[in-house]
């Protein structure tokens, strides 16, 4: 397992690296430390990856210290407009691939794909985190310059998103991953970084709190079954998609993205094979190739482009679960899901 050394002053754009930095968040002005300090006073608190206890029961949600002011800062100030785009998902699900579909359906009438921002831009430059980068930079980030459609990134739990998501006209396109290969994926991506070279702690030793849902924007039954419920309850306004249907039928996906954004594909871009274009330029071979994604870094974080696309394979969890924790995983997961009608496909 490769390892990157160079200092991350800034937490990166993903939840995922700023889990192992949570030293820090108390070097910084008194007024804000002692603000920090009575947010997570009362507050639950369970062993992190670093093995400190510094991940904290936020409104339902696992959280670093780290990420805690930031979150609170978006979940009470942000400001919603109507014809906003908010890509929704648990850490490793698929979000960066949602964010360049997203990105390239809704910004099809200023960028042909054969010219997209994409082949230069990492997803993640295009459409940013909101409690996970813009308000880790600036509790109060200057956004209304932004010209509509404006996409953002988010991985809180639908109950806890700002009234103004909530109450407003904008759309949230969420995406999930079967929990097998999301928990996998997470703990290989953060492994990739260390801290001090302090080691962090392996897939075995957090095993017993992942089961009880204690890891980083977790439970993950509980993140995913919000966005479940509010796009059944509310179909035009959150779009639930799952992984394992994108990896499937790419196509029909983005037909399904168009249409509940409003925007959907005409009878002449059909023809003209604008929705192929799109579907070759966002396929996930296709980005983990471009040279931005496999030799650039995600600026100012330090963060490779490399990182954020890994194997992207249905099943991958057979490679790093023993048969008897994945299972066991499974059946906890589905006890929590019961009734609701969600269920997940654990390989191709």
């Amino acid at each position: 397992m490769s390892s990157f050394h160079s200092p991350l002053s800034f937490p990166s754009s993903i939840a995922t690296l700023l889990l192992l930095f949570p030293s820090n968040i108390f070097n910084q002005k008194p007024s804000m430390a002692e603000d920090l300090q009575e947010l997570i006073a009362n507050l639950p608190r369970e062993k992190n990856l670093d093995g400190t206890n510094s991940l904290y029961l936020f409104k339902g949600a696992w959280l670093p210290v780290s990420l805690l002011r930031a979150v609170d800062s978006f979940q009470r100030d942000f400001i919603a407009q109507d014809t906003d785009i908010i890509v929704a998902s648990m850490p490793k699900s698929g979000t960066t691939w949602l964010k360049a579909l997203t990105f390239s359906v809704a910004k099809r009438h200023l960028y042909d794909p054969r010219e997209s921002p994409l082949l230069t831009t990492p997803p993640h430059e295009l459409v940013r985190f909101l409690e996970t980068d813009l308000y880790m930079k600036d509790p109060y980030p200057n956004l209304e310059q932004l010209p509509p459609p404006r996409i953002f990134g988010c991985h809180s739990h639908f109950a806890s998103l700002p009234e103004s998501i909530r109450n407003s006209k904008c759309k949230v396109v969420y995406i999930c991953r079967n929990p097998l290969d999301q928990v996998v994926s997470f703990f290989q991506f953060a492994h990739q970084f260390k801290h001090d070279g302090t080691p962090l702690l392996s897939l075995d030793e957090c095993y017993e709190n992942i089961c009880r849902g204690v890891h980083v924007l977790g439970p993950f039954w509980d993140n995913v079954l919000g966005y479940w419920k509010a796009s059944l309850e509310r179909p035009d306004k959150v779009l639930f998609l799952k992984y394992e249907d994108l990896k499937e039928d790419i196509i029909s996906n983005l037909k399904k993205i168009a249409e509940f954004l409003g925007i959907p594909f005409t009878d002449e871009e059909e023809k003209e094979g604008a929705i192929e274009e799109i579907s070759r330029l966002c396929s996930f071979d296709n980005l983990r190739n471009l040279e931005v994604n496999k030799n650039g870094v995600l600026r100012p974080f330090g963060a490779l482009n490399s990182s954020f696309f890994r194997k992207g394979e249905v099943g991958d969890w057979a490679n790093h679960l023993s048969p008897s924790m994945a299972e066991n995983y499974l059946k906890i997961v589905e006890e929590k899901l019961s009734g609701s009608g969600l269920t997940f496909r654990t390989s191709q």
